[in-house]
């Protein structure tokens, strides 16, 4: 049994990110509990967030841009340069190497490798049980337990849809692509009957870059189906001619209006997706992560017991509205965020999207969007039941990328 002040379940996203924080601040000990190499550790993923100040992240970011741009239904493009934000990209191996070698080098830091089977609480704190890779039982004992793990199932909710995705890193035969442009949304692709679809990409070189397919939709796509519209989109839109695919990635984020509970026993709280840090209208999750975890080191450090939610409850009735728009059809998906990004300036409807936006920028987006169907849509929520989802599993996350 080993002993530390807090305990991180989970080595994801939001697992490294509350470890890196504590770490900064050296108000704790800490020890992170990963899955051991094998089928419950996940392959390597992609996350992208927001940037304005300095966050110690810059030795994981492996690349950037200051120029985004949007494609209409329409083929016309919005392009806009969205300063002092930077979109930037973080490979998840980078990642880990970052927040390994930081606890490596801090008072009381530590990676246990092994599968966190069961928390439950203990007189003055919490006790993970593991499992080790040889087959022998461990335990960490904490004062706090931080649990990154993906819920069996989803909470009763509303609205629930899908943002799934497959992505190829591509090779082309001669230079196609501008490193310094990242195309967001791309809505030159056949639409679902329900929901909305796009194209993404993120150019690393003229001759390679990510490019995803993405829907929002209640089901997620066979990988067969991913990979004829990923064919579609590469040659007939991007018109990319010759390409080799180095590697592919594919994941589904929960884009829903349900209440996730922050907390599973007096001394155990959930961090990340599992805790409610995904927007449930974008399926942005990476910088909220990052906003929580600050605060969460900040409070162990005051030695204050509350851990923040990572969204506000103004944000998250906003998108209640809008999930319910896009699932209902009562607003055309393309229509609508290319709309935002042709009407609203840039700096500001980033905010919006990040979760950082001010009440009276809020207000002026709002009035950008289509106000009847978003006013039936509002004055429908209340009456409308959470009903619970039985399918296991459907709680689990991979990469998040964009929108």
């Amino acid at each position: 049994m080993s002993r530390c002040d807090v305990a991180v379940v989970g080595g994801g996203a939001a697992g490294l990110s509350l470890a890196h924080r504590l770490t900064e601040t050296g108000a704790a000990t800490v020890t992170v509990i990963e899955p051991p190499d094998g089928p419950l550790r996940p392959a390597e993923r992609t996350w992208c967030y927001w940037h304005v100040e300095a966050d110690g992240l810059d030795a994981a970011v492996s690349a950037s841009w200051s120029v985004l741009r949007v494609h209409g239904a329409d083929g016309r493009p919005v392009t806009v340069e969205p300063a002092p934000f930077t979109y930037r990209m973080v490979r998840s191996a980078d990642f880990e190497r970052l927040v390994h070698d930081r606890l490596a080098r801090a008072d009381g830091g530590h990676v246990l490798r092994a599968t966190a089977d069961a928390v439950r609480p203990v007189p003055g704190g919490a006790e993970v049980r593991c499992t080790l890779p040889d087959g022998s039982t461990a335990g960490v004992r904490a004062r706090r337990v931080f649990d990154s793990r993906p819920l069996p199932a989803l909470p009763p909710a509303r609205t629930r849809l899908l943002q799934h995705f497959r992505g190829w890193f591509v090779r082309t035969a001669t230079g196609r692509f501008d490193p310094g442009i990242a195309d967001l949304m791309d809505f030159r692709v056949p639409q679902p009957a329900h929901g909305l679809a796009f194209g993404y990409v993120l150019p690393l070189a003229p001759d390679r870059a990510l490019v995803e397919y993405t829907e929002f939709s209640r089901r997620p796509l066979t990988t067969q189906a991913y990979e004829a519209a990923l064919g579609h989109y590469c040659r007939d839109v991007l018109r990319l001619g010759p390409l080799t695919v180095e590697r592919t990635e594919q994941g589904a984020i929960p884009m829903t209006d349900a209440r996730f509970p922050h907390r599973a026993g007096p001394a155990v709280f959930r961090i990340g997706t599992a805790g409610g840090a995904t927007r449930p209208a974008t399926g942005y999750t990476f910088a909220a992560v990052q906003r929580q975890a600050r605060a969460i080191a900040a409070a162990v450090r005051d030695g204050r017991g509350a851990v923040p939610a990572p969204h506000g409850r103004r944000a998250l009735a906003m998108d209640a509205i809008v999930l319910r728009a896009l699932d209902t059809g009562r607003i055309d998906g393309p229509d609508f965020f290319t709309g935002l990004f042709r009407r609203v300036p840039a700096e500001r409807l980033l905010r919006f999207l990040d979760g950082t936006a001010s009440l009276r920028e809020e207000w002026g987006i709002g009035l950008r969007t289509p106000v009847r169907p978003m006013l039936a849509t509002a004055a429908e929520l209340p009456f409308l039941p959470r009903r619970p989802r039985s399918t296991a599993g459907d709680g689990a996350t991979t990469p998040e990328h964009a929108p």
